[in-house]
């Protein structure tokens, strides 16, 4: 990657956090700047102050404010967090995560871990970038509808449906009516048994 990734490290103990550099330097495939706290009181201030775009945290350092929370008091709800984990616990105590590393991983296994954070957040913002109409035009191409059929029922020239779906095709880097299925159905733009949009569609009321 060509662009820096702002990364936030929050560890108290001098020895781990240096480890942790030391691995994340051995990292080729990202770019990265890489920042330090040692203390929960000044956790939040770094936050503010660095903008990090994933925060690897000891979660002994957030105490009994969850980490859901934390994010959202600072305004970083687009930021990674990565736990950091230095002894053996149960991985429940983690989900809310968005991923964990552990001192016993090896540097190719954090690098991996951390380029695929990167390849989600690269996933969000191409899924963004996409106009409403865009979101459109996906469901009637995987509902097999015809560039003249989608334009009639968009009320759009059949020229404007084909520039549509090169954008589509240019921002999400899929080429293919199945990986647009996939697509549409992950990002909850069609339910799997149904063609309407997803926002047309109710959820189930819970038994």
């Amino acid at each position: 990657m060509s662009t820096t990734l702002k990364i936030l490290l929050a560890e108290p103990s001098a020895i781990i956090r240096q480890g942790v550099l030391a691995v994340l330097k051995q990292c080729q495939t990202l770019h990265l700047e890489v920042f330090e706290t040692s203390d929960a009181e000044h956790l939040k201030t770094a936050l503010l102050r660095q903008k990090p775009e994933i925060l690897i945290i000891n979660p002994n350092l957030i105490g009994v404010l969850s980490w859901p929370s934390l994010k959202k008091s600072v305004g970083l709800l687009d930021m990674k967090c990565v736990v950091l984990q230095s002894s053996v616990a149960d991985s429940a105590l983690f989900k809310t995560y968005d991923e964990a590393i552990s001192i016993y991983d090896t540097p190719d296994q954090i690098c991996d871990k951390l380029t695929a954070l990167v390849s989600e957040k690269e996933k969000d913002r191409r899924h963004e970038l996409l106009s409403a109409r865009e979101k459109e035009v996906i469901v009637g191409v995987i509902n097999g509808m015809t560039n003249k059929q989608i334009a009639d029922k968009l009320c759009l020239s059949v020229h404007t449906v084909i520039t549509h779906r090169r954008n589509i095709s240019t921002k999400l880097q899929i080429h293919s009516t199945a990986g647009l299925t996939i697509y549409a159905i992950v990002n909850k733009l069609v339910a799997m048994d149904s063609d309407m949009p997803a926002h047309a569609i109710q959820p189930s009321q819970p038994a």
